[in-house]
């Protein structure tokens, strides 16, 4: 029962979350690793333990091209695997429909090779999926999953590209920072739109910074202009699962909710001691975020953390 996994790129390099779609569909058989992209990612992508072969090519990363890609290999492989990121959600679909088979898509668990849970109503159900199809195409939620260890050396085979079709990348744009990647982040500080105003969100920033962090925030204040989309956390923004989720000013809105229900641990400061996100933290500080935040910073600067 081999198993193919399209891997994760971002901006040339190789995405940490493929590590943990990598653990994720070991449970279902050997795996090869497909890197669109350049060689080097390749290189990095044999050393994550569980990989058998890793297949490169220098395809565009447009969904059609990547998707005829894999189309082309599915023959060998009983599962084609991508993540539940942007990526596999525009290429896999469409792969689904080339073969002609219904995908399954934001796995959470694998509970036997042809039985799959899954998120439903935002969230707040899980459904385990029976799927009795002779090949299968899945998306999986690698927040969900730890990571694959890094001690393999498999083998690398460089495939040729398919033809260019005729739609054109015309641009690309990409936000640069240094903060920690939200999706596979061990600690993620998130700020509400109870912070009030842009400035008053850079107080959440600088506690992510001092923690070594990343930064995430909810849909309204996003809306509101506080903090970019690539931070949103939520249903309709990035799911993640981190050890340590601090919620600032937030209430917690389903839809916010089903963004972080993988959360290990979570701390929350808020005011409203009834907020539903204060009633399913593990610890609540219940005040002012604007005398709590700065309190908790200088604590974590005296204790030797964000110099």
């Amino acid at each position: 029962m081999s198993v193919l996994v399209l891997a994760e790129i971002d901006n040339g390099a190789l995405s940490p979350a493929t590590a943990r779609i990598v653990a994720a569909a070991s449970r279902l058989g050997p795996v090869d690793l497909l890197v669109p992209g350049p060689q080097a990612a390749g290189a990095e992508a044999a050393r994550i333990a569980g990989v058998a072969k890793v297949f490169t090519s220098a395809v565009e990363m447009r969904a059609e091209s990547l998707a005829m890609l894999l189309s082309t290999l599915t023959m060998r492989y009983r599962y084609i695997v991508a993540g539940a990121s942007s990526l596999g959600k525009d290429v896999m679909p469409r792969l689904a429909a080339m073969l002609d088979i219904q995908p399954v898509t934001d796995i959470v668990a694998i509970e036997s090779p042809t039985r799959f849970v899954r998120p439903v109503y935002a969230g707040n159900a899980l459904e385990t999926v029976s799927d009795p199809q002779d090949r299968h195409v899945l998306t999986i939620r690698a927040a969900a999953f730890r990571p694959a260890a890094g001690d393999n050396d498999a083998p690398v085979e460089v495939l040729d590209a398919p033809a260019v079709s005729a739609a054109k990348l015309i641009a690309t744009h990409r936000n640069e920072s240094d903060i920690p990647d939200l999706p596979t982040a061990r600690i993620v500080v998130a700020g509400g739109v109870s912070v009030g105003s842009r400035e008053g969100f850079a107080l959440v920033e600088k506690l992510a910074s001092v923690l070594g962090a990343a930064i995430g925030a909810t849909r309204a204040a996003v809306d509101a202009g506080y903090a970019p989309n690539d931070w949103q956390v939520g249903q309709t923004g990035k799911i993640i699962a981190p050890e340590l989720y601090i919620a600032v000013g937030i209430s917690g809105a389903l839809q916010h909710l089903a963004g972080i229900q993988g959360a290990r641990k979570i701390i929350a400061i808020n005011k409203d001691a009834e907020a539903p996100l204060v009633r399913i933290a593990d610890l609540a500080l219940i005040g002012d975020l604007f005398e709590i935040v700065p309190q908790l910073i200088a604590e974590l600067e005296k204790a030797g953390l964000g110099r």
